[in-house]
């Protein structure tokens, strides 16, 4: 059993470590004052990658929180992918500029598919991640305030197809719930797809939900808010990695 490369999240509100419930901005819960600290333990328990969601920037349709992603990759040596808000040529140059090393793209992917084309071929498939944000089949966009009509394979289809390597798809509907992520809509992608770098995101409530994506032969997970309520602990990541 490979275990996934696993990637934890920090998603900033005002500055701070927040977590959601199904991407609902009423249902907000602040855990830490400081997204600095909590990345710098993160890199002492080990992990190499962080996931970096600017909710703000993703509301606002423009990046907000760009002086924490500074201060975040200016403190660790993690590899930190960066969304939310990235909508512009300006937007995503800003992104590289305060050390993201990747970029998660995805209501650009559906509303100006030629743009993100362009960077797609601008910075690379190893610097861009396409998000494939999605709730009931259909993919969401603009921090997943609005439903498009677009499906989720034939989205894929085009753009794995255009070279992306890297996909990550969050099944909104489990998000914050802590009560499993949607493993067969993975196992599905990956049938499709089986060379994607798939990155499983929402819904990850325990250890077990992370060696059932092992199991399933998912590339790698993030998780969020079971680390922030304790329900995934250091000692269970590293008997993880030990078998």
């Amino acid at each position: 059993m490979k275990i996934p490369t696993l990637i934890p999240a920090i998603d900033i509100i005002d500055g701070k470590c927040v977590r959601l419930t199904k991407g609902d901005y009423a249902q907000k819960k602040v855990y830490d004052d400081d997204p600095v600290a909590v990345a710098r333990e993160f890199e002492r328990l080990g992990f190499k990658r962080l996931h970096v969601v600017d909710l703000d920037g993703a509301k606002a349709k423009h990046i907000v929180n760009e002086a924490t992603l500074k201060a975040i990759t200016g403190a660790t040596s993690l590899t930190v992918d960066f969304g939310g808000g990235i909508k512009t040529d300006e937007d995503i140059n800003r992104a590289f500029a305060a050390g993201a090393a990747m970029v998660t793209v995805g209501s650009i992917a559906v509303t100006h598919p030629e743009l993100f084309l362009a960077w797609l071929t601008k910075y690379g498939p190893d610097r861009l991640i396409l998000g494939a944000d999605v709730r009931q089949g259909k993919i969401s966009i603009n921090g997943w305030l609005e439903d498009s009509t677009v499906d989720l394979l034939p989205f894929l289809k085009r753009y794995v197809e255009a070279g992306v390597k890297h996909v990550l798809c969050t099944e909104i509907s489990r998000d914050g719930t802590l009560q499993g992520p949607a493993t067969a809509l993975y196992k599905e992608i990956m049938a499709e797809y089986p060379q994607l770098q798939l990155i499983a995101s929402g819904g990850v409530g325990s250890i077990d939900d992370i060696k059932a994506l092992a199991v399933a032969g998912i590339p790698a997970v993030v998780f969020g808010k079971a680390w922030y309520e304790g329900r995934i602990t250091p000692d269970d990541i590293q008997q993880l990695e030990q078998q």
